[in-house]
């Protein structure tokens, strides 16, 4: 699945894990004049010494053992699915017939079994010339089992036809911190007692889900084509894959539609949605493109998007494939469980991640429109050409991933694309603080443990790699090898290697093994000397060698002499080696990597004057980036502020950002001017994100009055400004501060809701008590997740006496709400009221005792 939102969850267990697992490592400080080296600002300390040879210190990173994971073995293809469905609202049920067109896969089969989670059976019978025939099953309430009248040769199809009532909401409750639910289909609002949100129906198949609504067999190895007939209310709009070939009223008052799919997909990417949506419509090489959203973001919709038909173009040219599929479609559901989802010809989209006032536009941010692109790029990797077995993952996520890199590069430049990778690397290395695992793994506990930042971002980066090394000609071309090759199958991760193989030449077992069959990733400590016109540059490769590898790396490294760049290619091989540059003379600067291609942790040694030089003569923004972290506990040198200084002006958003950033808390002789300088940004720059990082910068600084910037910031027309504003008011309020704010606290942006409740529970009343249990009936899902902390901040400033209303509804949300980030807020705010308030204590047990959702109640364990 696409575009998983790995934050609230993964960062609750990240860091609770990453606490339990602390063995006392200390990181090192930033540079000195004199030469101290600098440590990169993503890296962490290793030990210098490897450990004896006969003690073995397991890493508290490396998972446990966990058993082989093979791809499904294939019995019996599906070969088409017909359904023709239609629902009932109140009890939440699907009411279906299932027509499978099957066939052995190669030997003779008198039985068929077919994943079925959760369904009432009316009847199964065989389809010969146009007749009916019973068959007798078995079925257990997750697998129907079919005895056939005969055995069938593989060269045989047949046809079964299954009458039966699905009632996924029915299913024991369960889900992933990628997909938090795996019911496969979802009413919303089905009764219309919600106010806030629309009645829709949709589904969510991947990973294996689908089964909770059709019969089929629910692997990735499989394949079929596919017609869907759907009943609704007249008033109701449907989206399946494929194309709508017909659509008849009927005499109840209904319509049936019937979307049907030409050509083969894995039966996770099946998809239907149903609901009331304004659709907007593009086209692209004749081809139907069109966004489905809720009728009041109908004026938005093409700003999130409408560069949809570009993508297809870049996407096609640079692949030599063109788009496959007969339509696409991307559509805004509420209360999704994931970020987005490829189905084939129709993706699905969290309504938060592409639905948006005008106001809210405004910030948006590449972020926004990298999940257009990478759930588009999915349609071929993934949808056309699909992993065989959820152990390779890789092959549809890394690839997926990495088109967020490829738009940014083609559509805004290499400064955007720098920053995507960077985001992304940072990603991998936090989550490789408590796990490291093989990218194509054979061995997890669930299959969902595959939909993690190593499957993403380390995926990305991989192939990032990957393109560096043999070019851009040779990569496209060998992804075009790829496709063609494997089109509408499925695949493992031989397949992509041999397609490079032939294109270039070269035997690439080396790369793939080391990045996508081992674990971990280098982390390298690079010093240099300079002596005889000759730059000796050492890099050490740190990792442990008992778990991780020894590294082929090639890489560039510059050397700047009299203000110009020299690269120097080199391959490093070796656990310690040592590497002779030739120059006319000492260079100023000698960096390793300098593109930063090199999925990484690197301690490089520079001092304060080559980091200076860095910064001014980067480049790329990784450059300055890097020179920008590393001297930020620097910023009372007269240098290194003026470089941040300087930096507030630079052409790129995201430099600017660092430096404001890096200047919080400023405590060096120019003061008074950082302080203008971040004022000016906090009011004039042009990107929103910017000036909200400088009013935040600016709360930082202790004993100022800002009160006047901040509240004229209320009135900004971003959102996220006016949140910064109000979260540095919360912290230093006015006389007027409360009034401003209460003029805010009906608003409905998350991020603004965020601010304002920050704000009441440091600086609140019983009034916004009121405000807090008011609006926690209408603030939705991850919203309510600090939404609910700050109540119980609130709550601790109030009589003890007076909390029961608060404390029920945290303990409501906490045990029964739909949402895991808002269960999770809940049950953290009731921890806050522990020490004060008497029976919380029992009331959090029980909780813990009966949370079903394993990932909740291991972060509940962890919370303890």
């Amino acid at each position: 699945m696409k575009y998983r939102i790995l934050g609230l969850l993964s960062a609750a267990l990240l860091h609770s894990s990453f606490a339990l697992a602390q063995t006392g490592k200390a990181g090192k400080s930033d540079t000195d004049k004199s030469g101290t080296r600098h440590k990169a600002p993503v890296a962490n300390e290793v030990p210098a010494t490897p450990p004896k040879q006969d003690i073995v210190i397991i890493p508290s990173w490396l998972p446990p053992e966990n058993p082989v994971q093979p791809a499904a073995t294939v019995v019996t293809n599906v070969l088409d699915t017909k359904l023709d469905v239609r629902f009932d609202w109140v009890k939440q049920w699907v009411l279906g017939t299932a027509t499978l067109t099957l066939r052995p896969h190669f030997y003779p089969q008198n039985q068929v079994v077919l994943d079925a989670k959760g369904f009432d059976i009316k009847s199964v019978r065989l389809l010969v010339n146009g007749k009916e025939k019973n068959l007798t099953y078995t079925y257990d309430k997750q697998k129907l089992a079919i005895t056939l009248d005969r055995n069938y040769p593989r060269t045989e199809a047949y046809q079964v036809r299954i009458t039966y009532t699905a009632k996924p909401n029915e299913l024991p409750a369960s889900g992933s911190a990628a997909i938090t639910s795996n019911k496969g289909l979802y009413f919303i609002n089905p009764l219309g007692t919600d106010k806030t949100k629309p009645r829709q129906i949709w589904t969510q198949g991947e990973t294996e889900a689908n089964s909770a609504w059709f019969p089929t067999i629910d692997k990735p190895n499989q394949r079929m084509t596919q017609e869907i007939a759907l009943t609704v209310e007249e008033k109701f709009r449907t989206i399946s894959n494929g194309l709508l070939i017909s659509s008849r009223k009927n005499a109840d008052g209904t319509r049936t539609d019937i979307w049907k799919q030409a050509l083969p997909a894995a039966p996770y990417l099946t998809m239907l949605v149903v609901g009331e949506f304004a659709v907007i419509s593009d086209t692209w090489r004749g081809k139907a493109v069109e966004y489905f959203v809720d009728p009041p973001y109908s004026t938005t919709a093409k700003a999130v998007f409408g560069h949809t038909p570009e993508m297809l173009e870049f996407f096609s040219t640079r692949l030599g494939v063109e788009f496959p599929w007969e339509k696409y479609a991307q559509v805004a559901v509420h209360d999704f469980v994931s970020g987005a989802m490829e189905n084939t010809t129709a993706s699905t989209f969290q309504d938060k991640l592409t639905q948006f006032t005008p106001r809210e536009l405004l910030d948006l941010s590449y972020e926004s429109e990298s999940v257009v692109a990478h759930e588009l790029f999915h349609q071929w990797f993934g949808d056309y050409v699909t992993s065989e077995s959820w152990s390779n993952l890789p092959l549809n996520e890394a690839f997926a991933d990495y088109s967020e890199f490829l738009w940014a590069e083609h559509k805004y430049g290499p400064a955007e694309a720098a920053l995507v990778q960077q985001k992304a690397l940072t990603a991998y290395l936090e989550e490789a603080q408590t796990k490291r695992e093989p990218l194509i793994r054979y061995r997890y506990a669930d299959r969902e443990d595959m939909f993690d930042r190593h499957s993403y971002s380390k995926g990305g980066r991989v192939l990032h790699m990957l393109r560096q090394y043999v070019g851009d000609e040779a990569f496209f071309v060998a992804l075009n090898r790829y496709l063609v090759r494997n089109k509408l199958s499925s695949v493992e991760i031989a397949e992509l290697r041999l397609a490079f193989e032939e294109v270039t030449g070269e035997d690439l077992t080396w790369f793939f093994d080391q990045w996508f069959l081992k674990r971990g990733h280098p982390e390298l400590k690079i010093t240099h000397s300079y002596a005889g016109n000759q730059v000796a540059l050492r890099v050490r490769q740190m990792q442990d060698s008992t778990f991780s590898p020894i590294y082929q790396l090639p890489v560039t490294v510059t050397t700047w002499v009299n203000n110009q760049p020299v690269n120097h290619r080199i391959v490093v091989t070796k656990a310690d080696q040592t590497f002779s540059l030739p120059v006319s003379q000492r260079p100023a600067l000698v960096k390793f990597d300098a593109a930063g291609q090199l999925l990484a942790e690197l301690e490089e040694e520079r001092s304060t004057e080559e980091l200076l030089y860095q910064f001014y003569h980067a480049q790329n923004f990784l450059q300055k980036y890097e020179a920008i972290m590393l001297l930020r506990g620097k910023t009372m040198d007269l240098p290194v502020s003026a470089m941040l200084r300087n930096a507030l002006s630079d052409d790129f958003w995201a430099v600017r950002q660092t430096a404001v950033e890096a200047l919080r808390r400023y405590k060096g002789s120019e003061g008074t001017a950082v302080r203008k300088d971040l004022q000016r940004v906090a009011t004039d720059d042009s990107k929103t994100r910017v000036r909200a990082a400088a009013i935040s910068s600016l709360s930082a600084f202790p004993n100022e009055d800002y009160g006047q910037l901040y509240t004229s910031a209320l009135a900004d027309s971003s959102y996220i400004v006016a949140s910064a504003a109000v979260n540095a008011l919360a912290k230093a309020p006015t006389v007027t501060s409360l009034k401003e704010i209460i003029r805010l606290q009906e608003t409905k942006n998350a991020a603004l809701i965020d601010a304002v409740s920050n704000y009441f529970a440091l600086n609140g009343t019983a009034d916004q008590y009121e405000w807090f249990l008011r609006r926690s009936n209408d603030v939705r899902n991850e919203a309510l997740y600090q939404f609910l902390q700050n109540f119980a901040t609130l709550m601790l400033r109030m009589p003890p006496v007076e909390r029961d209303k608060g404390i029920a509804r945290l303990e409501t949300i906490a045990r029964s709400y739909p949402n895991q980030y808002a269960k999770l807020g809940a049950y953290k705010g009731l921890s806050m009221l522990v020490s004060s308030s008497p029976g919380v204590k029992l009331t959090l047990q029980d909780i813990r005792s009966r949370e079903k959702d394993k990932n909740l109640a291991t972060i509940y364990t962890m919370l303890q």
